[in-house]
C-alpha cells in the first residue's frame, strides 16, 4: 500500500477549505482517508496552515510521499522533506 499526505477538499461551494490527510494512492481525492493530519484555507489572508507536526514527521519516516502542494505547505511550515 502506498501512503500519500495529500489536500482533500470540504466546505460549502465556493468556499473550499481543505485537510491535510494520509491516503491509500489508489483512493479517490475526497475517498476515504487513514488519517486527518492538518487544516489549510488559502481564503484567509494569509493563507492558514494547521498541521499536526509530530504525526505529519511519522508519515514522513514510515514512507509515505507528500504530493507536490502538501511538500510546498511543509516547507512553509518548516518540516523537511527528504
Amino acid at each position: 500500500m502506498a501512503v500519500r499526505l495529500r489536500l482533500t477538499r470540504v466546505g460549502s461551494k465556493k468556499n473550499p477549505v481543505w485537510r491535510v490527510v494520509a491516503t491509500d494512492s489508489r483512493n479517490k481525492r475526497d475517498g476515504r482517508v487513514i488519517e486527518t493530519i492538518g487544516q489549510y484555507n488559502a481564503q484567509t489572508e494569509p493563507s492558514t496552515v494547521v498541521l499536526k507536526e509530530d504525526r505529519v514527521r511519522h508519515w514522513l519516516d514510515v514512507g509515505a510521499e507528500p504530493s507536490n502542494t502538501v511538500k510546498k505547505l511543509l516547507r512553509t511550515q518548516g518540516i523537511e522533506t527528504r
